[in-house]
């Protein structure tokens, strides 16, 4: 996410870190490579000149010029106006009513119907009873996906009958829903694959009828660009309340995020970072701003931690990796709490660009690898995972065989193993219960955090030295 823009910002801030004093030259160069990022990240040319403009304005003054860190001042000034064009903070759904009505509206294929599962799944977390709706006439087959997806998440889904079109389906969502105790009900709408008048006046049709609390667009970031001009046209022609960006973990440039709040003056609510029906998350622009910088998304990842990790089992494994008892068993058991987390790409998008993090990219690792690396703990014998030192050749090509891996695949996890241990022994044994909050590792302690450590997350230690395992 965010993978081009954040390299040629991190260039262009290292370039200034270089200068004793940010003369008038140096910020113009510095500008004129700022704006050649954000072009190239397809951010739109008019919020371009505009932030641009901004940032000329304030780290003209002298309080930066004759500043002792000026580059630093220039770097806080870039934060601060990105955080201003993204926007506000997301706020969650507004549902009051009996049923609140959420209606859904976009594109075809940004990613309506997957969006309409994930918030009605979070609905339910929040011990609400949501009711979808199938007002998608349009798309072959779009019923039978939102059937689908209502299955997935336990939530009914109200279809058309024989005959049935959009105004009559949407006359009787209303009425079915409260007949059957449901007290949010989220419309997922037609769409097109252009903007065009038709379905502008069937969702306006369709909004007069049922009355919607919120009306949110849902917009493919991907698209770059042609989203942000899509959001324009709905927000012109639809009282739009936020937007949801969807496949914002494949948009490696960054444009849409960046444009659509200023371009369409509609903010944005939710983003969608990956496809499982729980991976929509709260619009936070200080911390997306912090991961277009390569400061990372520290607090998202406690939030993960705080929602995926057992703490029992954190707590026993900190114990563990602190102790002089720490055995490949441990390791699985920490590798498998760390894939809780989500794939390690986006775990790895969250972490600041600093200490052993540094130059440490989401590419480097694959998913695949830590079932690999758990493949072969789980094809040896209790005792050899206990004493790793009875693995003698004939044990190991057992292994290798039994885990579909090579004997040089297990000498290699033996080896970092080994080192693993040793560090742990040495002076990083120190450091590690401190990141780990005395070994208790409490999940979720922003004071417990550290280079090299997650402080709390109960991979906390290994996760410092975790990448080398590939």
């Amino acid at each position: 996410m965010f993978d081009g823009l954040q390299n040629r910002l991190q260039e262009v801030f290292n370039r200034l870190r270089g200068e004793t004093r940010v003369t008038p030259e140096v910020l113009d160069a510095a500008l004129r490579q700022i704006r050649l990022a954000l072009l190239e990240a397809d951010v739109n040319l008019r919020v371009v000149k505009s932030f641009v403009g901004r940032v000329r304005e304030r780290a003209s003054g002298s309080d930066v010029m004759e500043s002792l860190t000026p580059a630093q001042q220039v770097i806080k000034i870039v934060r601060d106006e990105l955080m201003a064009l993204l926007g506000e903070t997301g706020k969650e759904l507004q549902v009051d009513g009996s049923p609140a009505v959420v209606m859904l509206c976009g594109l075809q294929g940004s990613g309506k119907t997957t969006t309409a599962g994930k918030l009605a799944k979070r609905l339910r977390d929040k011990n609400r009873q949501p009711l979808l709706v199938a007002c998608d006439l349009q798309r072959a087959a779009a019923v039978e996906q939102l059937q689908q997806v209502g299955a997935q998440v336990a939530t009914p889904v109200l279809v058309p009958e024989a005959g049935e079109d959009v105004l009559s389906l949407a006359r009787r969502c209303l009425a079915y829903a409260k007949g059957r105790g449901h007290d949010v009900v989220i419309l997922d709408s037609a769409g097109r694959l252009h903007v065009d008048e038709k379905l502008m006046q069937e969702l306006q049709q369709v909004a007069a009828i049922v009355k919607p609390n919120e009306t949110l667009f849902v917009a493919d970031a991907m698209t770059g660009q042609d989203a942000v001009k899509s959001a324009q046209e709905f927000a012109k022609a639809m009282p739009l309340t936020g937007i949801i960006l969807t496949k914002l973990d494949g948009d490696s440039r960054g444009g849409a995020a960046l444009s659509i709040r200023t371009v369409s003056d509609v903010p944005i609510r939710f983003v969608g970072t990956g496809e499982k029906l729980d991976a929509l998350d709260l619009f936070h622009p200080d911390r997306m701003t912090s991961r277009i910088l390569g400061m990372g998304d520290v607090l998202s990842l406690i939030e993960k931690a705080e929602q995926g990790l057992d703490a029992d089992e954190t707590e026993r494994l900190a114990r563990r990796i602190v102790s002089k008892d720490f055995t490949l068993e441990d390791l699985r058991d920490q590798l498998r709490q760390i894939q809780k987390l989500g794939p390690l790409s986006q775990i790895l998008e969250m972490m600041p660009k600093v200490g052993p993090f540094k130059g440490l990219k989401a590419s480097m690792v694959d998913d695949r690898e830590i079932k690999k690396v758990e493949a072969m703990i789980n094809s040896m014998t209790p005792q050899e995972r206990r004493k790793p030192g009875l693995l003698n050749a004939k044990r190991k090509k057992r292994v290798a065989n039994g885990s579909g891996t090579r004997v040089q695949d297990i000498n290699r996890l033996l080896k970092q193993y080994q080192s693993m241990r040793k560090m742990m022994k040495g002076a990083q044994g120190k450091f590690l219960r401190k990141a780990l909050g005395g070994g208790g590792g409490d999940i979720g302690r922003p004071g417990d955090m550290g280079p090299g450590g997650l402080g709390g997350l109960g991979g906390g230690g290994g996760m410092g030295g975790f990448p080398k395992l590939f």
